[in-house]
């Protein structure tokens, strides 16, 4: 059973995560540079809940977080996508990348073609990107998104004591940015 689409863009295949995507998702969380950004280091079983939370987000939403799969590889190297939890600040378009996968403009071409998606599919208005200040790899991405930063928020539990910053564009800024009359 499908729980969402499959967007493919020239080197990445997105789609909704899958049980042999887990143990992928799992060593991430367990490195603490790249899980730095994203709550932290977890123990595996942490890792777990945190999984099924996204996993169990596309039936209950309709959307989630997209397993990024490179093409050229077929191996996982993150998440990117549409993230909305309870209490969160904003309609977010989220991403990371493992960290022998950055630095390739991967997280910029998946987080435009799941920014393409929440705005045609999803029928959202605008998109955040939740950012700790000091991760400067992530505001570039959001730059050259055409994202700018909006000023800070809040997290919330159990990670309101992490600083954010909140980035972010309007549809219609996106598609003018993109040459799309709305």
């Amino acid at each position: 059973m499908a729980l969402g689409p499959t967007l493919e863009t020239e080197r990445l295949v997105l789609r909704p995560p899958q049980a042999e995507d887990f143990d992928a998702w799992a060593a991430f969380m367990a490195d603490e540079e790249s899980a730095r950004h994203v709550g932290g280091m977890q123990a595996r079983s942490t890792a777990w809940r945190g999984f099924l939370s996204v996993v169990g987000a596309w039936p209950i939403q309709g959307f989630s977080m997209f397993s990024v799969i490179e093409k050229a590889s077929g191996r996982w190297i993150g998440r990117v996508g549409p993230w909305y939890p309870d209490g969160w600040p904003g309609t977010e378009v989220g991403w990371c990348i493992v960290r022998d996968a950055t630095r390739r403009g991967y997280a910029i071409e998946g987080a435009a073609a799941t920014i393409d998606w929440a705005f045609d599919h999803l029928g959202w208005e605008e998109v955040i990107h939740t950012i700790q200040p000091e991760n400067e790899p992530s505001k570039a991405v959001a730059r050259k998104l055409g994202s700018v930063l909006r000023g800070p928020g809040r997290f919330p539990a159990p990670y309101e004591h992490l600083p954010m910053e909140i980035w972010g564009q309007t549809r219609a800024q996106w598609l003018a940015r993109r040459g799309v009359r709305a």
